[in-house]
């Protein structure tokens, strides 16, 4: 069956390729939901997104506003997304007008911030104006339909492993995207279980944006979606992004995920260049060292892999502190937009054999693949 993918703008003003321009990034990166015609940057306008994300042109344009979009574009797109995620939740009056003027043009709405555009009451009026919709992605489900923990997730006997990280906007979810992409590319047939609200607007079909639930349910939801995973799809892997960072004092996501998912391993990403958490200046990054510790020291699970963000760092900086971090921890360690997933499937199918046995691209022997400690 051939999905048809929606044409979408993405609103990214002064923020595209900066960590509050995550979710436009994604979704500039992959979407199985949307056909990306254009990003709304005013910073950058005239350029390609690829190569402004550091990669290849991928035909992406930027555009200083909507009239230049708008103008440019041979067809006025289907969907307008809100493709900024900032720590505040509230939209300012320019981009609330932006946003009711792309309704106005017979854009449907994608929103994937706290403040809820479809219990807006101009924005509901302007929307039934025009025939349009209004999809708030981080609008949890009815309480009806809410799970709390079961223990349940004892009877899933396949590997489940979470993407968690030392920051938040550092790229877990960039790689659980990538990872499951290249397993199912190589026949280990894999379900990413999506726990923030690009991935949901990426496309992955089971999961829910936990931030934004009560927490009484986030541990029984996780659960619940890695259960449905299960038993609907009969993979051979289950990934579950990560949110924040366990050691993070603003989140509690990655605790959620760890009780709620029980992983049998962890991959853990980190950007060695930042030296503050994101959007908290006054914090300083945790190592690498600090946070497996914790991980482990709160649950039954192991650290498996590092996967690094290169973020302002040179080519040659990434390859000598993927060196670096394989010797000091004895982790394979990548970098998945620069050098691919072969080092985290490798030690995968190191640590769980059965994977290796469904890889039609066996190549486990080439790359050595260091043993935990």
């Amino acid at each position: 069956m051939t999905i048809v993918k929606k044409t979408a703008l993405v609103y990214c003003d002064n923020q595209f390729g900066l960590v509050d321009g995550k979710t436009a990034a994604g979704l500039v990166r992959h979407s199985e939901i949307y056909a990306i015609v254009g990003i709304i940057d005013s910073s950058l306008a005239g350029k390609d997104a690829g190569e402004e994300l550091g990669e290849k042109k991928n035909n992406i344009p930027i555009f200083a506003n909507l009239d230049e979009a708008l103008s440019k574009l041979s067809d006025v797109p289907d969907c307008y997304i809100y493709g900024k995620a900032p720590l505040n939740t509230h939209i300012c009056t320019k981009e609330r007008f932006l946003i009711l003027e792309a309704m106005e043009k017979g854009m449907d709405i994608i929103n994937g911030l706290h403040q809820f555009f479809s219990e807006d009451q101009e924005f509901i009026h302007t929307a039934i104006q025009n025939d349009v919709l209004i999809k708030d992605i981080r609008k949890p489900p009815q309480l009806k339909d809410l799970h709390v923990f079961t223990g349940q997730i004892s009877e899933v006997n396949i590997p489940v492993i979470a993407i968690l990280g030392t920051d938040c906007a550092c790229g877990k979810m960039t790689t659980a995207m990538e990872l499951n992409y290249a397993l199912n590319n190589q026949g280990i047939k894999s379900v990413l279980v999506a726990t923030g609200q690009t991935s949901l607007m990426q496309g992955a079909m089971y999961g829910v944006s936990i931030d934004a639930l009560t927490s009484q349910f986030v541990i029984g939801e996780i659960e619940n979606s890695i259960l449905q995973a299960f038993d609907n799809e009969s993979p051979d892997i289950i990934l579950v992004e990560g949110q924040g960072a366990v050691s993070h004092p603003a989140f509690i996501g990655s605790i959620g995920i760890l009780k709620g998912s029980v992983p049998d391993g962890i991959i853990l990403q980190h950007p060695p260049a930042r030296k503050f958490r994101c959007d908290f200046p006054k914090l300083a990054m945790p190592t690498i060292e600090s946070e497996i510790k914790l991980i482990e020291a709160i649950s039954p699970t192991k650290v498996m892999a590092i996967a690094l963000s290169h973020e302002n760092l040179s080519e040659e900086e990434t390859l000598e502190k993927i060196e670096d971090y394989e010797n000091q921890f004895e982790l394979s360690t990548t970098d998945v937009l620069s050098h691919g997933c072969e080092k985290l499937i490798q030690a995968l199918s190191y640590y769980f054999p059965k994977l290796n046995q469904k890889n039609e691209h066996n190549n486990l022997e080439k790359i050595p693949v260091l043993e935990a400690v």
